[in-house]
């Protein structure tokens, strides 16, 4: 299998604010705005040289919303940020209302996703946001797995014109993307070759997929890694046509098992070619106050789990 190496541990909202540094410099439509997040979100570059172009909110997220589908109308692209729970639960009827239905030009950019918020608990670590994103009509999401990564997304959704999610973390975490690796919106990446089964893999842990493969291979088990970066709209072809060679698949994601990404692939199969499935997802539950280390352990989202859940569908072929 094709070996990637942690380049130093960073997180990706960093990755975040260093794609918001360079649009600042780059595309002058581009504007933010926070929810009383500036440090937590990385974009104080941005601000310190467009301070013109950044608007503070407040603790008001669905004011910040409106705002933001207001500024569209004057040609501006608007980059919405907050923690991932109070850019799309506390907010989803403005978002359903003025943003999708509207088709505004919006970038809902959400930090501290799932578990690894780790000890802030379980009121802030949604694990249904991208159920609820992906269902908006029109409404692109995508889920980058470290700070090179986020950072492409970030430079790319300004392009992108309609409403985005662009979901990351808090945690450090492995940067093993290439810096210069192009960012296609909708667009899965092979990481690794395989013929006995398929992982396919977003956010936080593509890395584990990574490491779960590289176990798999000292057992004579040949696992193909697919980066899953935009869940909406999925990549179904790069999806069908690993599991016509391998015969099964796990997917992995830091979300609950309902609405995301594994749900997704299961209708992909479903509709086209059914094929033995097994999800590494959150099984319907809140999350607690942890490490983020030992969040991952406890619920099953780390590289063992995504082993484990191998060696089941393999039975199943």
């Amino acid at each position: 299998m094709t070996k990637y190496t942690d380049q130093g541990k960073q997180d990706t909202r960093s990755g975040y604010g260093a794609g918001m540094t360079e649009l600042g410099r780059t595309n002058p439509n581009v504007v933010a705005l926070c929810a009383d997040l500036v440090g937590s979100l990385k974009i104080e570059t941005f601000i310190e040289e467009n301070p013109e172009r950044f608007f503070q909110v407040g603790i008001a997220e669905a004011n910040m919303m409106g705002i933001a589908a207001g500024l569209t109308i004057g040609g501006k692209i608007p980059f919405a940020s907050s923690f991932a729970n109070f850019a799309t639960g506390r907010v989803y009827d403005q978002i359903r209302q003025s943003i999708a239905y509207s088709d505004k030009n919006v970038k809902i950019c959400a930090s501290h996703a799932g578990l690894t918020l780790g000890e802030d608990g379980a009121t802030h670590q949604i694990l249904e946001d991208i159920g609820l994103m992906k269902m908006l009509p029109g409404m692109t999401v995508i889920n980058p797995c470290d700070f090179n990564q986020t950072k492409a997304a970030t430079i790319a959704i300004a392009k992108h014109h309609g409403p985005v999610y662009l979901r990351f973390g808090r945690p450090k975490v492995a940067n093993f993307t290439p810096v210069d690796q192009k960012f296609e919106i909708g667009k899965a990446l092979m990481l690794s070759e395989g013929t006995d089964v398929t992982i396919v893999a977003t956010g936080h842990l593509v890395w584990e997929a990574l490491q779960a493969a590289e176990s798999l291979e000292n057992q004579g088990i040949s696992a193909e890694v697919i980066n899953i970066h935009t869940i909406k709209p999925l990549d179904e072809k790069a999806i069908l046509d690993s599991v016509k060679k391998t015969g099964c698949i796990v997917t992995a994601e830091e979300h609950n098992y309902l609405g995301g990404l594994g749900e997704s692939v299961a209708g992909v199969l479903g509709m086209h070619h059914p094929t033995p499935q097994e999800l590494v997802a959150t099984k319907d539950t809140f999350g607690e106050s942890g490490t983020p280390e030992q969040l991952m352990e406890k619920y099953g989202l780390n590289n063992k789990a995504i082993e484990a859940a191998v060696l089941r569908v393999l039975k199943r072929k």
